[in-house]
C-alpha cells in the first residue's frame, strides 16, 4: 500500500517504522527515499486536517 493510501494513524506508525529503518541503515538511499515519501504524505495529510480551536 502506498503512503498516501493510508489513514492518518497508519501514516504516523509508518513514519516511526521508517525512521527506525533509517537509523538501522543510515547509508541506504532507498530507505531514506521511502521514509521521505511517508513524511511527505503525513505532512500533507496533517496540513489538510482541520485543527482544534
Amino acid at each position: 500500500m502506498l503512503p498516501h493510501e493510508l489513514g492518518t494513524e497508519a501514516l504516523r506508525q509508518s513514519m516511526v517504522e521508517s525512521l527506525m529503518r533509517v537509523i538501522g541503515l543510515p547509508d541506504d538511499e532507498d530507505t531514506a527515499r521511502e521514509a521521505d515519501d511517508v513524511l511527505q504524505s503525513l505532512d500533507a495529510r496533517l496540513r489538510a486536517e482541520p485543527t482544534a480551536a
